[in-house]
């Protein structure tokens, strides 16, 4: 295929943007939480809304893939030939829970375009990178009938939770899933410049549970003489952190390795506009951490042990003394180059079992866990994604290392033994914020970078 297909494709993709917008909000009602269980029917119902999509379009073999969790969705083309690569394009449907509801402008899975800008939750993260690619298969066939390469698509449904059933499933695909190199299309960009994940975190996420007496009590009469839940889980939270940051569960930092020169040089690239996307974010004027380190450093390179929510006890309005049956608390450990999570999440939990006490006992729960990893920022394959951008953003990507963690991508490192590369297709902010939206003027932009990746990769 020429440069006459690839102009006929992006005159396609350019011509029906405004119906490609009004389609994709049909997607984005449907409230596909994947790590809350209440929502398991939606987050199926968006599976099969995705496969519908698939068969409609002609993609083949689309199907939903049932795993341990929530359902993965597949579908293939693979005629261009045994001679063109094959590329596995991944992203992710299932969404963040909304909470707190009250800070909405609008319903969350009621999409509306204000200012420009598309507003539902999973509107960049990560709903954009499914359906970019779906619209960027329909414009080229539409156009030429045919693509420049073999494609397989994997849709996940519990990326948010962490993948945590993913690998297995992977395991047992391996020849299903094969391809040349895969492209993570998760999140994207949120200025004028593109941007391109260097590397990710890996994570481990857990809850601890703290039962106490068979029902809330009466402060009253049982305080001081019942073990309070929550105190517990008070302790064991104020015992995590030293008053710098330090975390002080033994071994944590023993495999930590410093950073390759390479890598080294991007967060000193990185570092300024870091610290303002930082304040712009926050809101804040001064960030803490552990000293010695920059605060690029902090937020990519080294380690961290957060707690992300504390539940137990009386949590409305006015008073209500009691002494609560329960507490609890999740808590998600963002690891760094040589760290195991099978073994951070074996010494968290043998450092909070050590709380046990005969008057408490702690149950830990691991959630999840992944490795850290790099993508390919250099060589043919990743410079197939630069040039996308450059042709269709009038700009190179940024090299940028991320704080968070993309569970797929160690996997499919591990288990596939494949080269693995980031293009975001989604362009916006409020990332697991309320009234996260879409810029729509870097929509049609974004689906024209995917339909360039294609050609790009046959050459």
């Amino acid at each position: 295929m020429n440069e006459h297909h690839l102009e006929a494709s992006l005159i396609y993709a350019h011509t029906h943007t405004d119906a490609f917008i009004e389609h994709y909000k049909e997607l984005l009602r449907i409230p596909s939480i994947g790590a809350d269980p209440a929502y398991r029917d939606d987050v199926r119902r968006a599976a099969e809304w995705i496969v519908a999509e698939m068969q409609r379009l002609g993609i083949e073999n689309a199907q939903v893939l049932d795993t341990q969790g929530q359902p993965a969705v597949y579908g293939d083309w693979l005629h261009a030939g045994a001679d063109a690569p094959t590329a596995l394009l991944y992203a992710h449907y299932d969404v963040q829970p909304v909470d707190p509801l009250d800070l909405w402008v609008t319903p969350p899975f009621e999409p509306e375009i204000r200012d420009g800008r598309l507003f539902a939750r999973g509107a960049i993260d990560d709903k954009s990178g499914v359906f970019v690619h779906l619209k960027a298969f329909e414009s080229i066939m539409a156009a030429n009938g045919a693509l420049p390469i073999n494609i397989k698509f994997i849709f996940e449904g519990e990326e948010e939770s962490g993948s945590p059933t993913m690998e297995p499933f992977i395991e047992a695909h391996k020849e299903l899933l094969a391809a040349d190199v895969a492209v993570i299309s998760d999140g994207g960009s949120s200025d004028e410049t593109p941007r391109m994940m260097a590397s990710v975190r890996g994570i481990v996420t857990a809850e601890v549970k703290v039962p106490g007496p068979v029902r809330d009590l009466h402060s009253g009469s049982f305080g001081g003489v019942v073990h309070n839940p929550t105190h517990m889980v008070g302790k064991i939270i104020s015992a995590l952190h030293d008053d710098e940051g330090r975390i002080r569960i033994p071994g944590f930092y023993d495999d930590v390795v410093p950073v390759s020169e390479a890598q080294q040089a991007l967060i000193k690239e990185n570092e300024e506009d870091a610290i303002a996307k930082g304040h712009e974010e926050t809101g804040l004027e001064t960030f803490w951490g552990v000293p010695g380190f920059t605060y690029y450093e902090r937020a990519t390179a080294q380690p961290t042990c957060d707690v992300n929510g504390i539940s137990g006890g009386y949590q409305g309005k006015g008073a209500k003394t009691v002494l609560p049956a329960e507490a609890s608390f999740k808590v998600s450990m963002r690891l760094v180059d040589n760290q195991d999570p099978n073994d951070i999440a074996e010494k968290f939990t043998a450092f909070v079992n050590n709380f046990a006490c005969d008057t408490l006992k702690i149950d830990v729960n691991i959630l999840s866990s992944s490795w850290s990893a790099e993508t390919l920022v250099s060589g043919p394959i990743a410079q197939a994604v630069i040039d996308a951008y450059a042709a269709t953003w009038g700009k190179t990507p940024k090299m940028e290392r991320a704080g968070g963690s993309v569970p797929i991508i160690g996997m499919l490192q591990h288990v596939l033994d494949i080269p693995v590369t980031s293009m975001g297709l989604g362009h916006g902010t409020n990332v697991h914020s309320p009234n996260e939206y879409y810029d729509l003027a870097y929509f049609g932009p974004n689906v024209d970078t995917a339909i360039h990746f294609l050609f790009n990769m046959a050459k």
